[in-house]
């Protein structure tokens, strides 16, 4: 049984995080020195901007009115020097940031990669993957962008409005005074817009991990899909998520929209006046011809700033609302940690107890509860029952996946809660039934769990686990790709090279979970020798529906409940006459019943009952025929 909990989207309620921001601006302090060498570069040409522009009022009033070709031609020679200057530092800066953003890209990506390493499996259970994903990809990108290229435009923009103001104020101080009247007014829209704007980008990154978690599902279960012929409901499902999208973007691209335009006229009306009044003061000597010239540009100039500034703004609501989530996933606690005293011993090989041990999922919803369980070094102990009995979550909680709720589990006299993961799981082979392979060669994948083998160690354990056989039958033999999941191979041969991992790992206690369920007899009985092979060298669980599988185990024990109902031999067990021998004996029938059907077609001869139920002289008809 596995966890299910209906995973939620967070919601953050802050209109402006200033946690957030902080912790954003942490990000660029390892490399303070590159952010400080492209501010100081942004700054510079922000500088000299505004100097340009006074420059042009010098050639005027100074160099073409006063006729003074001398004084003209020396402050032409500046401005090309300064344009040179420029040049190297706008190379400078868009240098470091783009630099300075792959490295905070890099970190973020680094870090939420070993983050989601340490998580606790019961985090995977209840967060969709297309959520983490998203977190990891795109809102990153986000970040990145935001504290590099949106601190650059904000300085960028800020400067260039802070020295255009300066400048101004030589030229006539109560000109700039009705300039600056318009940054408050500014403020108060931003603050208007800034809510609304927020909200409605959280409400698209929301959907936007919904759109990529159906994507992920909808690509790995592109098989099932096509079998049940879902494409049009899952089209009109996809729809629908797309659908919300698109209204939830459409209300952020209308107030971002709104947002400039509205920053647009009223800078436009204040340079209406400003116009106005500099016509006026210029019949009467108040400002010079060049002055004039170069106070209109610099409020034309200053219209591209607090536009830039406006659209930094909008676009910063987004990056904020990604930067929520990608720390809401760096703030996820794992429910499994180690000890700070705990030990790492270099083997684990001994008896295994549960002791009275309680766990479930969810608060008031047992899996197992006072579960007891003595296995001696070397056993093999095979776990069946019903569908959600806790055989599942027994495994888990020997592999430490989960812990625990009350008692405890000792291995090799040690309590494991005092052992480190690493020491535990580096001990622990593991075999499922749906078996995973990774993007690679096969040679990769045998050689996943112990990195140091040698190519003659990892064609050793493929033979131990029968898969030698087949493998060399490829083209390209252990060399050959598995594609994306195994997707190549089919899924016995997937399981064989499972099996061929677990040999490689020398493992002293294997879990084989279903391991033949999906596979047919031939492959079953190959699977079946492997695990024989390695069963021999450990303690060994294995859970399993085709009973066939574990007759030979030392223990069989029918959990029902999350309690041990049935415990013995298969001989003791079907001597009992209880649960397992009903399941036996319904298994037997229908595997009989199935050969039965595979000679007759074979043959040519069709097996007929004898009677209402098939039976004769208290037997079944196939049964009495086979056994003859």
């Amino acid at each position: 049984m596995s966890e299910h909990i209906e995973f939620e989207e967070e919601e953050f309620t802050t209109t402006f995080s200033g946690a957030t921001i902080r912790r954003l601006a942490g990000l660029l302090w390892p490399y303070k020195w590159w952010v400080l060498g492209f501010l100081s570069t942004v700054m510079l040409v922000s500088g000299l901007d505004s100097y340009f522009t006074y420059l042009s009022k010098l050639i005027v009033d100074d160099g073409i009115v006063a006729g003074n070709t001398e004084l003209l031609l020396q402050i032409i020679t500046q401005y090309g020097a300064l344009i040179l200057v420029q040049a190297v530092a706008v190379f400078a800066f868009i240098y470091l940031a783009g630099i300075l953003g792959e490295r905070i890209r890099y970190d973020l990506r680094k870090y939420l990669f070993a983050h989601l390493q340490e998580l606790s499996l019961s985090y995977y259970n209840r967060t969709p993957v297309g959520w983490i994903i998203s977190r990891v990809t795109s809102d990153t990108d986000r970040v990145a962008e935001l504290v590099t290229w949106g601190l650059l435009d904000v300085t960028w923009s800020s400067f260039n409005i802070l020295t255009a103001l300066l400048f101004m104020w030589q030229i006539n101080w109560q000109l700039t005074l009705i300039v600056m009247m318009i940054v408050p007014i500014i403020v108060v829209v931003a603050t208007l817009f800034q809510r609304r704007i927020i909200i409605q980008y959280r409400e698209v990154r929301k959907i936007n991990s919904k759109i990529t978690g159906a994507y992920n599902e909808t690509i790995t279960g592109v098989r099932v899909i096509k079998a049940l012929e879902r494409e049009d409901e899952n089209l009109h499902e996809f729809g629908s998520l797309t659908g919300d999208m698109y209204r939830a973007g459409y209300r952020a691209a209308w107030y971002s929209a709104l947002f400039l335009p509205t920053v647009q006229l009223i800078a436009s009306l204040a340079i209406a006046s400003i116009v106005t009044y500099t016509g006026v003061t210029a019949d009467s000597g108040g400002v010079s011809v060049g002055g004039m010239y170069a106070f209109i540009s610099y409020v034309l100039f200053m219209i591209w700033p607090v536009q830039e500034m406006a659209r930094v703004f909008a676009e910063m609501q987004q990056a904020i609302a990604s930067g929520e989530r990608i720390f809401s996933l760096m703030d996820a606690v794992p429910e499994v940690v180690d000890k700070e005293d705990a030990v790492e011993p270099s083997s684990l090989s001994g008896d295994i107890i549960f002791d009275h041990v309680d766990f479930y999922y969810e608060e008031g919803k047992p899996v197992l509860e006072d579960f007891t369980m003595h296995v001696k070094q070397g056993e093999t102990i095979a776990l069946v029952g019903p569908t959600g009995g806790g055989k599942s979550t027994i495994v888990n909680l020997l592999c430490r996946f989960f812990e625990p709720k009350r008692g405890r589990i000792v291995i090799n006299g040690h309590d494991y809660m005092d052992l480190t993961q690493h020491a535990l799981q580096s001990h622990i082979g593991m075999v499922l039934q749906t078996p995973h392979l990774f993007s690679g060669t096969i040679r990769d994948n045998i050689r996943y769990g112990r990195l140091d083998a040698t190519d003659r160690e990892v064609e050793e354990a493929a033979a131990l686990a029968g898969a030698h056989g087949f493998i060399m039958q490829l083209d390209k033999a252990y060399d050959e790709q598995v594609g994306e999941g195994g997707v190549l191979l089919s899924t016995g041969q997937k399981q064989l090279i499972s099996l061929a991992r677990a040999v490689l790992a020398r493992p002293e206690i294997f879990i084989m979970d279903e391991a033949t369920a999906s596979v047919d007899t031939l492959t079953e009985s190959m699977i079946q020798q492997g695990m024989d092979t390695l069963m021999r060298k450990c303690t060994s669980f294995v859970i399993a529906h085709r009973l066939s599988t574990i007759r030979n185990a030392n223990r069989i024990l029918v959990i029902e409940d999350g309690r041990i109902t049935e415990m013995g031999t298969h001989a003791e067990l079907l001597k009992q006459g209880g649960h397992y021998y009903r399941l036996y004996t319904q298994q037997f029938r229908q595997e009989m019943a199935e050969s039965v059907d595979t000679i007759s077609t074979t043959v040519g001869v069709e097996a007929r009952p004898q009677g209402r139920d098939g039976r004769k002289n208290g037997k079944v008809e196939g049964e009495l025929t086979l056994a003859e």
